[in-house]
């Protein structure tokens, strides 16, 4: 399904009902937005993994603007701030009053600023492996210099320059940096996922090259009201766990959960603890 809003159309997918029986009485189960990572990523992965919250949620899987499914757009609207405008704009076509996020990596950074822009029109807040300002990108260069391989660390170049040529660079930079997102990393799996997926190159190298070195919601972390479950991966490279920390430090009804086992891909990595924790915080939030 795709929305016309704020001069585009955003592709959104729907799994489960939101009014469902119980008893003698129906039951609205609370609809959460699934904001994937990237920038130019799609929503495909999530329904691997995260499509077993259906249980507990309605889901709403969502393909950023000009990402995915949704629609080419003017590169130039490809950005932290229309994302997390496009967001609201697809909460009202869908008619609702308010809505739970969950946001993996880059989508946790728009999760952010939506929870920071809209406090009045978000319920509850997941932020997966991800990190609240600019700062990640020096810890990620870091790491990858102390524990990439050569060819890892040359790969991670186009990354930091923004200057990936083809989606074909990209694949061969994911091939190279899969052991480092997933603990878990299976070559084969990965080939079939990528075969799933649509990517947008330009708008990874927008991001790394552009808006990414420079957004900064630390000190507006304090102004989230809303109930938020901080998930990190012990081991994770790009978004490092002491960024979900100072999340979890910053918002007030903030709780933090780390996955010793995990990297960046922790519903990959550690599926059913995953689950329980994202299926627990839900239920108890919304009880």
């Amino acid at each position: 399904m795709k929305a016309r809003i704020r001069g585009t159309e955003i592709y959104f997918d729907v799994d489960g009902a939101g009014l469902v029986p119980d008893g003698e009485r129906m039951v609205q189960r609370p609809t959460l937005f699934l904001l994937h990572g990237g920038p130019g990523g799609d929503h495909v992965g999530f329904k691997s993994t995260v499509a077993r919250l259906v249980d507990v949620a309605q889901l709403v899987y969502v393909d950023h603007r000009g990402s995915g499914r949704s629609a080419p757009s003017d590169p130039s609207t490809h950005t932290l701030d229309e994302n997390i405008d496009d967001v609201d704009a697809l909460r009202d076509y869908l008619g609702l009053d308010s809505i739970c996020l969950l946001g993996s990596s880059y989508g946790g950074m728009v999760a952010q600023g939506y929870a920071i822009r809209y406090p009045d029109r978000v319920s509850n807040l997941v932020l997966c492996a991800t990190a609240p300002s600019y700062r990640f990108l020096e810890d990620a260069k870091r790491i990858v210099a102390e524990r990439g391989t050569p060819e890892q660390q040359a790969v991670c170049e186009m990354l930091w320059n923004g200057s990936f040529e083809s989606l074909e660079q990209v694949r061969e930079y994911y091939q190279a940096m899969g052991p480092m997102y997933s603990v878990t990393y299976d070559a084969q799996k990965s080939a079939e996922s990528w075969s799933r997926g649509t990517r947008n190159f330009e708008q990874l190298n927008l991001g790394f090259s552009d808006f990414l070195r420079e957004f900064d919601y630390t000190e507006q972390l304090g102004s989230i009201a809303c109930p938020t479950l901080v998930l990190a991966g012990e081991q994770d490279w790009i978004c490092p766990p002491n960024h979900s920390r100072d999340i979890a430090e910053r918002v007030p009804r903030a709780h933090l959960k780390v996955f010793s086992k995990s990297a960046h891909n922790i519903a990959g990595d550690e599926p059913e603890e995953f689950l329980a924790a994202v299926r627990g915080f839900l239920t108890y939030a919304l009880s």
